[in-house]
Order: C-alpha cells, then sequence, then structure tokens
C-alpha cells in the first residue's frame, strides 16, 4: 500500500504547462483578480494558451449564496456554475468560457474528500491534511492542465498569506513546486505598500513576505501594490527580504482601467522575468496584442460620452454590478464612446417626482438583477420613467420581470401586479415561481443557471441584434413570467420576442416595439461580454443612448 497520495492523473506530462502562482499579502481585495487578467493577456501578446483557476478559503462549496455587500457580484459560468467574480475578470482576459474545474473552494474539496472516504476510495488509510487534502488539489490542479492543455496555468490563492484557511493550499502548491521543478513553476506575490502621512511604508510588507517564506514558498517576483507607483527605496527593502533581485521587484499601482495593466506590465519587462524563469524561446507579439493596442485606444481616446444610469440595491458596492460595468465598457470603446455610470440607489427613491429628478441627463437605464423586495418600487418607477420618456432601458433578469410587472400595471390595467416573490399573496402575479422549482428547498445551486438555449423570432429588435434564431445566454433566476398572463400582455402591445428552446412556456426576451430600445432580457447578457467580443445586446443599448 503506497503511503504516499498519488497526485499524477493519467496522461499527465510534467513540464508540458508551466505554473505561475499567485498570492497575496498585508491585505485581501489587492488586486489579485485583475494582476493576473493583466498577466494572461500579456503572456497572451506572445501567443501563448494560458488558462486560470481560483482557490478560495471559504467553506462554501460555490460562491451562490454570498452576499453581494461582502463579496460582489457571483458570477455564473456555462456549466452553471456559481462563483467568485474573479472568475468574470479571467473569461474577459481569455476571450473563451471557463467551466467548474477552474474554480475550487475549502468546501468543494473538502466535499471531495469526504465523498471519496465514504465510498472507500482511500484504501483504509486515515485521511489527512497531507497527503490527501494537498494531494487532492494537486491533482485538481494536474487534471485542469490535461484538460485545457495550456502553455501557462496561472493559479490564484485567494485571501491572505498567513489565513489558516488557505494554509494548507500553500502547502499544496509548495509541494507542487517540490514535485515539478522549479523550472515549471513560478511564485509572484502581491505585497501592498500602505501609503500613510504622504510617505510609503513597506514593514507590512516586509512581513507578509517573511510569513510566506517561513511557509517554505520564496517568492520569485513581488509586485508592490499601492495607489501609487513604489519609490526605488521601497523596491530595494522589498528585493532584501524577498531574497530576490531588484529587477524582480515591480510596482503595480492603481491604473485608468483594469484593461491597460497587461501593456502596463509589458513597459516593466514583466514578461521578459516570465520567459527567462520558463526558458522560453524569444516569440514576436501575435495579433491579439495589436487587436488589444485599437481597443485600448478606443478607452483612451473616446470621441463622444454617454451618460448610464444602473438603478439597483446594491450600488454602495459597485462591485455587485461588476459585469455589467465591464459590459458597457467594451461597448463604448466599440463606439470610441466615454461611458459614465451613475449609481442611483432604488431603496430611497420613495418621494414623488424624485425619479424624474434622479434620472435627469441621463441617456439610458439598465434595470439590473437581484432579490427580494428591497427597492423593488423604485426600480418599477424607474422602468415607468423611461418608457413613458421613451428613454432607452435595458432590464436584466428581475429588470426584466420589473419590466412586465411595470407594463402590467400601467397599460393592461392590473392594478397591484407583482411578482409572487415580492408579494405572494398579489390579485395578479404576472411574475411566479418556476415549475421547476416549486420542490427545491435547498439554496444552493438550486436555481436555474448557466447558459440555455434560446428561440428569438423573427421581425423583432432581438432579432436585429443576434441576427439568428437561436442563440445561447446565461441564466440565473428562480421565477419566471406566468404564461396566464401573456395573451393579455401582448394584446397590449408587449413583445416576447425571446422564448426558452428547451420549456417554450418561459419568456426569455420581452420588447417593447413604440419604443426607440425598450428590452429586457431573462438572462444575463454582461456575462459573455469581452473587451474584444462585446455582447450584441450591449452594443445596441449603448448606439440607442448615444442616438
Amino acid at each position: 500500500m503506497m503511503e504516499m497520495f498519488n497526485s499524477f492523473p493519467n496522461g499527465y506530462k510534467k513540464g508540458k504547462t508551466k505554473f505561475i502562482v499567485v498570492t497575496g499579502s498585508v491585505m485581501s481585495g489587492v488586486g489579485k483578480g485583475t494582476f493576473n487578467s493583466g498577466l494572461a493577456n500579456l503572456l497572451m501578446f506572445y501567443g501563448f494558451r494560458v488558462s486560470m483557476i481560483k482557490f478560495d478559503g471559504y467553506l462554501n462549496v460555490d460562491a451562490g449564496t454570498l452576499n453581494p455587500y461582502r463579496h460582489g457580484e457571483v458570477f455564473v459560468l456555462k456549466d452553471g456554475t456559481e462563483t467568485d467574480l474573479d472568475l468574470g475578470t479571467y473569461e474577459r482576459a481569455l476571450h473563451r468560457h471557463l467551466d467548474k474545474d477552474n474554480y475550487l473552494t475549502g468546501g468543494k474539496i473538502f466535499k471531495m474528500i469526504v465523498d471519496k472516504e465514504r465510498k472507500g476510495e482511500y484504501l483504509g488509510r486515515d485521511v489527512q491534511f497531507i497527503p490527501h487534502v494537498t494531494g487532492e488539489i494537486k491533482h485538481f490542479i494536474r487534471k485542469l492542465a490535461i484538460k485545457d492543455s495550456p502553455d501557462v496555468l496561472i493559479i490564484e490563492v485567494g485571501g491572505t498569506i498567513g489565513d489558516l484557511e488557505n494554509s494548507y493550499f500553500i502547502e499544496a502548491m509548495r509541494e507542487l513546486r517540490y514535485e515539478e521543478g522549479r523550472e515549471n513553476v513560478l511564485f509572484i506575490n502581491l505585497a501592498y505598500i500602505i501609503n500613510t502621512a504622504q510617505e510609503q511604508k513597506s514593514k507590512a510588507a516586509q512581513l507578509g513576505i517573511n510569513k510566506l517564506m517561513s511557509l517554505g514558498i520564496m517568492p520569485d517576483v513581488v509586485m508592490c501594490r499601492g495607489k501609487e507607483e513604489a519609490i526605488d527605496s521601497i523596491k530595494e527593502k522589498i528585493s532584501l527580504v524577498a531574497n530576490i533581485p531588484a529587477s524582480h521587484v515591480f510596482s503595480f499601482p492603481n491604473l485608468k482601467s483594469i484593461y491597460h495593466a497587461s501593456l502596463y506590465f509589458k513597459e516593466q519587462k514583466l514578461d521578459e522575468i516570465i520567459m527567462e524563469a520558463f526558458n522560453f524561446k524569444p516569440r514576436k507579439t501575435h495579433e491579439f496584442y495589436n487587436k488589444w493596442l485599437k481597443f485600448i485606444s478606443g478607452i483612451n481616446n473616446p470621441k463622444k460620452e454617454v451618460h448610464i444610469g444602473i438603478t439597483g440595491k446594491y450600488t454602495n458596492i459597485t462591485d455587485s454590478y461588476l459585469s455589467i460595468k465591464n459590459a458597457l465598457e467594451h461597448a463604448g470603446a466599440y463606439f470610441n464612446a466615454s461611458v459614465k455610470i451613475s449609481w442611483i440607489e432604488t431603496s430611497e427613491l420613495e418621494k414623488e417626482g424624485e425619479v424624474a429628478q434622479k434620472l435627469k441627463g441621463i441617456d439610458g437605464i439598465i434595470v439590473p438583477g437581484g432579490f427580494g423586495s428591497r427597492g423593488t418600487e423604485g426600480k418599477i418607477a424607474c422602468v415607468k420613467y423611461a418608457r413613458e420618456q421613451n428613454i432607452p432601458f435595458l432590464g436584466i433578469c428581475y429588470g426584466m420581470q420589473l419590466g412586465v410587472i411595470e407594463f402590467a400595471r400601467s397599460v393592461c390595467d392590473c392594478k397591484d401586479a407583482n411578482s409572487t416573490e415580492i408579494n405572494f399573496k398579489t390579485p395578479h402575479p404576472v411574475v411566479s415561481l418556476l415549475s421547476e422549482q416549486k420542490n427545491i428547498n435547498e439554496m444552493g445551486a438550486s436555481m436555474r443557471l448557466g447558459e440555455h438555449p434560446t428561440i428569438v423570432k423573427q421581425n423583432t429588435l432581438a432579432y436585429k441584434i443576434y441576427k439568428k434564431p437561436k442563440i445561447g445566454e446565461r441564466f440565473r433566476h428562480r421565477y419566471e413570467v406566468n404564461t396566464g398572463y401573456i395573451s393579455r400582455l401582448e394584446e397590449k402591445g408587449l413583445v416576447f420576442s425571446g422564448i426558452s428552446a428547451d420549456n417554450k412556456e418561459i419568456m426569455q426576451i420581452m420588447e417593447l416595439p413604440k419604443n426607440k430600445f425598450h428590452l429586457g432580457t431573462q438572462f444575463h447578457p454582461e456575462l459573455t461580454s469581452k473587451p474584444l467580443m462585446p455582447s450584441p445586446i450591449f452594443v445596441k443599448f449603448v448606439r440607442s443612448c448615444l442616438n
């Protein structure tokens, strides 16, 4: 019986994939996701195939039940996996879909181990952190390397060095380097440089690096993260503490946009350090590099401006709507337009006439997704204002449902129409629970999730946008338009231009032809928008706002 756990899956070839392990010290939220996306783009400039994986130490199996105030938006992958928002940042960087194998939580790895132990797959061994937990983590990562076949796999260790909840993952990364060899694994640490009394302080960063080294990991590169460029004396101190050349210590200040990170790293010659570490042969830049420069030019040199109001109830934490913000930036760059966003807290829109005042000067209104009753009447008031004033309106998921409710109340004479999510006793339940959701009691991963096909009706705005009869977009919802009200709504002019290909009774796109752009989607188009491939719905929406 083998004493050690075999973490090498069948078919794995050591050295075929290089690994970059990214850690953060001093504090959480230091910007590892932003750094990783910029790093991925930097490697893609040279034609390397890159994949990414994020480890989150919390014991949730996925991010589906996390509070937006604490963690920002929940990003949904094509296969329905609910993840941390960093996976959205990764997809936008890589310009391709990721899945459940690109996301690992403490809860997921422990559930996997307990399930295997109950089935007797550990052959009577006492299951321990070493070799079983660390071994399963390495096995998970190597399986991803086989599946994606990347030249470089970027591994983000969530949280902060010193956290108990990610300590076993750090140990797994130490073992990974031991087994793969220094030539195949590179460690990068993001150390936050504190700026106090107009002076940069590195003591906390030094202590964080010392803690990392005490865990057996010697960083090869340190990124000095902060509001401003790290001064040379700070870099010298970090170089001495980390025991690396000063040329391996980089500054990573706040930039104009997340999309500038890759070009900034290229200017700092981070690419040369990585090429040398992995013994990559020199390469010329790939066509992706020129496309990226064109995209950045659209951001840097706007010829016009558009003013969008996002009406939500998590607007104090704008990361709750991060993908929408990014989708607007993608569409804005497409038109060489600067997108100015006004965050409108709908739970505060209670006074008569305040809606018109809040939305004054707005070129377009987005009512995003959400859950619960708080702020819904404010959102409905915004939808009504957009419809009556013929201002471009985009309702996403919950926003579409509220658009239907507003139309039913104002146009169809359905007084007090509502969703049963908001008012179970409403006399007109124009939005109600999906039939497939009625017998589900658990909250986690229980909604209609991931990509589902939508049939698009011809001669509609939706068809003009997509230019094809069938599309695939991502969903995350429990409620739907009540089929008992569809004919009544349609008689008054509302058009359901997209229906589910899986279940013809689920309405997935609604629009109002009388207005220049009044459209709602049950799916989340923002989740599939990429810098070089902006969401067609957001492109059409921004065009309507510009006009």
